[in-house]
């Protein structure tokens, strides 16, 4: 994979994978894939966490892991505008790693599919020189109520849930010597960063409120927002412009960034694992979907951005216009 990034490795496999099966309605490339499903369509996803690559057993629990390697599946089937149904695990372990901590990560994982009313049915166990933990959910939507990253239209405009830039904030705190982020971890907000990174929240509810509101384009901010909001273009075929001014900063990545010496703005842009959901709207439907998502789920809904023609991904901030960078995390690229 030298010299090729994460995309490409995907597009090539979507060519070698692509032409009709029956009963997909869409295969790989999105967050999830569509298939036949009785009544419904069927969502499918995975997601694997692997050991020092997603994370450093040093500094999450098991509880926590397996509650997270959850909650980012269900995060994909959220992006879809669906619910999540049922979960498979495999679990990958090195020889003398102790049953105590894979029955705390098996409470985790128990944990987070009862947080999310899905149940976890089986899966599979294997051994390695690394963990690797990998979770397969199945959900579902009504017939002709997916949103998938590929309907997207001039003129509509993009808005995210919640706040950015809280996972990669509350991981920099979290792998920082204690001496140096004590003052900072002590504080309200500086417990909530590091939460936000170690138990992220799927937007599942706030999904279908988004679906049933006319969103065109959804996808989950898991690798930064100008990264995926640039898949979502790229799969719509349109082009953005993102008002840096009107990104919604989670409280507490300013004094984070400040005291590393970090543009705040960079964290927020392409810090990642936030799992917020990225959507886009019709104009006349921002205000309604809104007010729908602060009544009933207390999740802000902000504007950021319109959809433009394209190809063109523009961010416009207070010095003027400039190209958006695709910052935030791929595993091959760096």
């Amino acid at each position: 994979m030298s010299g090729h990034s994460e995309d490409d490795l995907v597009s090539v496999l979507r060519r070698i994978l692509s032409g009709d099966a029956p009963g997909v309605f869409l295969g790989p490339g999105d967050d999830a894939a569509l298939v036949e499903m009785g009544p419904h369509l069927g969502i499918l996803t995975v997601d694997m966490m692997v050991e020092d690559v997603h994370f450093d057993r040093r500094l999450v629990s098991p509880h926590d892991l397996g509650y997270k390697a959850v909650a980012v599946n269900v995060s994909d089937v959220a992006a879809m505008g669906g619910s999540p149904r049922y979960g498979l695990v495999a679990l990958a372990i090195p020889a003398d790693l102790p049953a105590s901590w894979v029955v705390e990560l098996y409470g985790g994982i128990r944990e987070g599919a009862d947080a999310y009313a899905m149940a976890v049915v089986g899966g599979d166990t294997s051994r390695a020189e690394r963990i690797v933990v990998s979770v397969t959910v199945t959900g579902e939507v009504s017939r002709g109520a997916a949103v998938t990253r590929s309907g997207a239209s001039p003129g509509d405009r993009i808005v995210v849930t919640g706040a950015l830039g809280a996972s990669a904030a509350g991981l920099r705190l979290a792998t920082a010597p204690p001496a140096e982020v004590a003052a900072l971890v002590s504080t309200d907000w500086g417990r909530d960063l590091v939460a936000s990174h170690t138990r992220p929240v799927a937007r599942v509810g706030e999904g279908q409120a988004l679906a049933s509101a006319g969103a065109t384009a959804m996808i989950d901010v898991s690798d930064g927002l100008a990264m995926d909001l640039g898949r979502l273009c790229r799969e719509s075929g349109v082009g953005v412009r993102l008002s840096l001014a009107s990104l919604p900063v989670a409280p507490g990545v300013r004094e984070v960034a400040d005291a590393f010496r970090l543009d705040a703005l960079a964290i927020a842009l392409g810090g990642g694992e936030d799992y917020e959901l990225l959507a886009t709207l019709p104009e006349d439907a921002v205000e309604p979907a809104a007010e729908r998502l602060e009544d009933r789920f207390a999740t802000a809904l902000t504007q950021i951005g319109v959809i433009t023609e394209g190809p063109d991904l523009v961010a416009v901030g207070a010095d003027g216009e400039r190209q958006l960078e695709p910052l935030g995390w791929d595993h091959f690229a760096g």
